[in-house]
């Protein structure tokens, strides 16, 4: 089953409110709302592309150590994936689905890190619950993710639905701005430039691990 397929099967029962879910057709309708205004808003455009140089960065992993985006281009091309939280089950299949497709970045000398804007805690979280061998890297306030183009403000009434619901972004996060990167996939080659890129405002949307290798083959051809 594709990554994607799961992702449906998972939104299908949980807009029911098949069991264990329960939840009012109200909230699905709010979720369902933000995302359209944020799709509507045109963002995603705006978001690096294919062609585009990345902004280089250096975070916390989730042991707290230093990742340098120059240090892990020295060694090969780099995947890097955005995603909103432990808290996010879209994401947790998502970081599963990419720990599936990590030897096949690696045998194209590729290394592979996801970031996120929530606390080393629970970037710790998110590499026990999954199982994941690849770096989690905390993004505070996230500030590379608007280097990417990918920060957005959730709208107050997004905002308020949270808050009920104690989805306490702030808590997860270790930051009171209410913000949240839309999903994004990159692969970058060792100059820094961008080889493929694929972002969504809708977060139930995720690219495949494997769309990201003919862009990374092309480069690993031609440094044979």
């Amino acid at each position: 089953m594709t990554l994607q397929n799961k992702l449906d099967a998972f939104k299908a029962d949980f807009e029911a409110g098949r069991p264990p879910y329960n939840v009012p057709a109200s909230v699905i309708e709010t979720m369902h709302r933000a995302t359209a205004q944020l799709i509507a808003s045109g963002a995603a455009s705006r978001a690096l592309k294919a062609g585009d140089r990345m902004p280089s960065f250096t975070l916390p992993d989730h042991e707290g150590r230093p990742v340098s985006s120059s240090e892990l281009l020295a060694r090969g091309p780099l995947m890097v994936s955005f995603y909103r939280g432990v808290w996010c089950p879209y994401c947790n299949m998502e970081l599963q689905a990419l720990q599936a497709a990590l030897p096949e970045f690696e045998a194209l000398g590729a290394s592979l890190v996801a970031i996120s804007p929530q606390t080393a805690a629970n970037s710790r979280k998110s590499v026990r619950e999954n199982k994941l061998d690849f770096p989690i890297l905390s993004d505070a306030g996230n500030e590379v993710a608007a280097a990417f183009g990918l920060r957005f403000a959730l709208p107050d009434y997004l905002v308020e639905l949270y808050t009920s619901l104690k989805n306490d972004l702030p808590g997860f996060n270790g930051d009171p701005s209410w913000t949240l990167p839309m999903p994004g996939r990159f692969a970058v080659g060792q100059d820094g430039t961008v080889l493929y890129a694929e972002v969504n405002p809708d977060y139930t949307r995720r690219p495949e691990p494997e769309e990201a290798l003919p862009a990374l083959r092309r480069v690993s051809s031609r440094a044979a």
